[in-house]
């Protein structure tokens, strides 16, 4: 006998003309020409080293042998079935499941948004979203556990695919009470190092993009490390100190008065928010679809 697999579609045909009665009526039964199905159960047969069939006028009915493989048979193609019936369920429920992973800044102040213009198109989507830092977001998408994240570093690990879809900048802002909302001159790259700030934990797109950007300058210990914008911005409010913020967190603080945004020169406190994902070039299905929306806006603006 041959150690290939056999071929299920003569196992199929097998059971059909056992349980049919006739080599014609199993043919029919499974869709296959009669001439080609006298020549799979020859082939099936000859793969296995066995007779099956005992081919009469009246009919055809399994040889001792054949009754013996039949019920393995069906065995088998029960399992194929059961196979196919969970695969295609589990495409089916991939396809209507988005797992997204959203580093903090995006998704208080942009996945919203994205997500409700997306829910507009696909409204039977269930969309899962984890919102941590970058580091973490990167984690879930190499790891396959979201199918795109949305992060503000720029430090993107190799293996991802990404793409920009959104841009931000960096505001150094104080309380109200603070020595710097009253300097007239611009703070500079070393006043700003020399500061204790009130920062965001390591690993964050805040963080990373404010260790870039005064990159050369020896940073003092920071006053209070935090993981969230609105604990920074509050710590802020209250007192601890300056921080370094996306302009997303801290717009309507300064508008209404209880933050002063403090000019800074020479230093570039600008960013990329960029989709990342695991796999083909050009991000297809519901994945590619929020990407695209989230895009949109900085595409035409540019």
């Amino acid at each position: 006998m041959s150690m290939r697999w056999p071929d299920l579609a003569a196992l199929e045909l097998f059971v059909a003309v056992t349980e049919e009665g006739s080599l014609s009526a199993g043919a029919r039964r499974v869709g296959m020409a009669q001439p080609n199905a006298s020549r799979a159960i020859a082939r099936l047969e000859q793969h296995l080293g066995l007779v099956l069939l005992d081919r009469r006028t009246g009919g055809s009915r399994p040889t001792a042998a054949g009754g013996d493989i039949l019920r393995q048979a069906r065995a088998v193609l029960t399992a194929v079935r059961t196979l196919q019936e969970q695969s295609g369920a589990l495409g089916t429920e991939r396809r209507g499941r988005l797992r997204v992973g959203a580093s903090l800044t995006v998704a208080e102040y942009l996945m919203p948004g994205w997500l409700t213009a997306f829910k507009r198109i696909q409204p039977s989507v269930v969309v899962e979203l984890d919102v941590e830092n970058s580091r973490h977001i990167f984690e879930q998408v190499a790891q396959g556990r979201a199918d795109v994240g949305f992060v503000e570093s720029p430090n993107i690990p190799a293996g991802l695919r990404r793409l920009v879809v959104a841009a931000d900048r960096l505001a150094v802002v104080v309380a109200p009470e603070h020595a710097w909302a009253r300097r007239p001159p611009p703070l500079s790259g070393s006043d700003l190092a020399a500061a204790a700030l009130v920062v965001r934990e390591p690993g964050s797109g805040t963080r990373l993009a404010l260790d870039r950007a005064l990159k050369g300058h020896e940073q003092c210990k920071p006053a209070l490390e935090l993981r969230s914008n609105a604990a920074v911005r509050i710590a802020v409010e209250a007192g601890a100190g300056a921080a370094v913020l996306s302009d997303f967190a801290v717009r309507a603080a300064v508008e209404r008065g209880e933050l002063v945004e403090v000019p800074v020169a020479g230093l570039r406190l600008e960013r990329r928010i960029r989709a990342v994902w695991k796999g083909a070039r050009v991000l297809e299905g519901p994945a590619g679809e929020l990407v695209t929306l989230a895009g949109t806006g900085y595409r035409r603006i540019r």
